[in-house]
């Protein structure tokens, strides 16, 4: 659907040159949720907006749906730009328009009839959930309110692909994961291909297929999200990871505990099996859970859990092996033995 081969955007700046973007090379899918993460200045937006040449590449070539559209001018890029609806962090709602008034204007643009518009207007609103704003102004919404507004603007023309920058930072949670529901579902009814880029990873967790790890303008990482987020190869995705996955037990409470601490990773299926019940009864020992989480990625799970273990020394030892043979990880925190 969307390939990038080695793609470059540089920028000149004070007097020297900026790799903004360097040798970008990997193919999204069609219909599938792709998801760019990177912190601030990883080159996200850039290689983004390459993707409907509001950013010219410096190098390299873009193809979308197998046309090589690097080039394009006038009315071929008017044409890929019909096709290609756009979000971002801030909306981009004119003010003094109303909600009607604010969709309206990609449709006349398009050389919709006024029925036409009226029509199509009527069939987005109700998709986003709107129908009762039509009349009212961006002043009046909510911000989640405008972000849907916004998403019924970008697929107002039938757009095949849906790029997001940042969509959902201006956001609270709530409404986040409101706004990412949608786009799920537009993605699923439609099979429109959704490339979103966010610093925020529980929104790639939430939302994405497949995504792509981005630092200092080069794409470091790539691959299922669940992969890359239970198994990450690179050592700047690992990084980037450890402030999501920060989950830990407070050192007040482990200089209170006696005996062994361990914290246990569970992935895939490993997940649902009740390793702790089966260590119990082959060892004759005890557990005393401390702290522990579960997520699904993709409807898989990843789970991470403190343990206390309880019993004699040489037993404990052997409990230890066996369930770091059967668990996706073990680290021993406080040894106590």
């Amino acid at each position: 659907m969307i390939e990038f081969k080695n793609v470059s955007v540089s920028f000149k700046q004070d007097k020297q040159i900026f790799a903004a973007v360097n040798d970008a090379n990997f193919k999204i899918k069609k219909g599938e949720i792709f998801g760019i993460a990177g912190s601030s200045g990883a080159g996200k937006s850039t290689l983004l907006r390459t993707i409907n040449l509001l950013q010219t590449v410096s190098s390299g070539q873009i193809f979308v749906d197998g046309e090589n559209v690097t080039n394009y001018k006038k009315t071929q890029l008017r044409i890929l730009r019909r096709n290609i609806g756009m979000i971002f962090q801030h909306f981009n709602l004119a003010r003094n328009l109303t909600v009607y008034q604010n969709i309206a204007f990609v449709l006349k643009a398009a050389g919709k009839s006024k029925s036409e518009t009226d029509a199509r207007i009527s069939e987005l609103l109700g998709l986003v959930n709107l129908s009762d704003k039509k009349n009212s102004y961006p002043a009046n919404l909510s911000g989640g309110e405008k972000q849907r507004v916004a998403i019924a603007r970008a697929l107002a023309n039938d757009a095949k692909i849906l790029l997001c920058d940042e969509p959902t930072s201006a956001l609270d949670l709530e409404t986040t994961s409101s706004i990412l529901g949608l786009l799920k579902d537009l993605n699923k009814k439609f099979g429109i291909t959704i490339v979103i880029i966010t610093h925020e990873l529980d929104v790639i967790k939430g939302i994405c297929n497949r995504c792509a790890v981005m630092n200092k303008g080069s794409v470091v990482e790539i691959g299922d999200v669940y992969a890359v987020f239970t198994k990450p190869r690179e050592a700047f995705t690992r990084q980037l990871l450890s402030h999501t996955n920060h989950f830990s037990l407070p050192k007040e409470i482990l200089d209170k505990m006696e005996g062994p601490i361990i914290r246990l990773t569970f992935k895939g299926d490993n997940a649902n099996n009740p390793i702790l019940y089966y260590t119990a009864n082959a060892f004759q020992i005890g557990f005393n859970i401390l702290l522990g989480k579960i997520e699904y990625i993709n409807g898989l799970p990843l789970g991470i859990l403190y343990v206390q273990l309880i019993g004699e020394a040489d037993t404990l030892k052997l409990a230890i092996d066996y369930l770091a043979e059967n668990t996706a990880d073990l680290e021993v925190i406080n040894h106590g033995l």
